[in-house]
């Protein structure tokens, strides 16, 4: 049956600003890049190190997303990382805000969020030994 995640899908407002934002801050890969003319829209096919990807779109207008109070549906996107304090500096280098670094209680993992450009939650977890 299933075997892993291939890609996930995120909607952005502005397309530059978070093909910048995923590409030179957070360092994915550029797979391609199409222009749907039909719908306005760019579609950005990005890879991580594990082959896992994410699929960028933009649309005239989206509506925003909701983020609090959290509803049902999916919730955030992790990253797993080797140094959340490596992650965290190249971060707060482009002045994106990181929440304090908190303790998974069921794993004992560490971990800690930011947004994306459109407030969209993500994730680090830092991998167990």
């Amino acid at each position: 049956m299933l075997q892993s995640i291939h890609h996930c899908a995120i909607i952005c407002s502005d397309y530059a600003r978070s093909k910048y934002f995923y590409t030179e801050i957070l360092g994915l890969t550029i797979l391609a890049e199409n222009y749907r003319a039909d719908r306005q829209s760019f579609k950005l096919d990005l890879a991580l190190p594990d082959g896992s990807q994410i699929e960028l779109f933009s649309f005239v207008e989206p509506p925003k997303r909701i983020s609090r109070p959290e509803a049902c549906g999916l919730r955030h996107l992790a990253f797993r990382v080797d140094s959340l304090e490596k992650v965290i500096e190249v971060l707060t280098k482009h002045h994106v805000a990181v929440e304090v670094i908190r303790i998974d209680e069921f794993t004992g993992c560490r971990y800690t969020f930011f947004a994306d450009p459109d407030g969209l939650p993500l994730e680090l977890y830092e991998k167990g030994l």
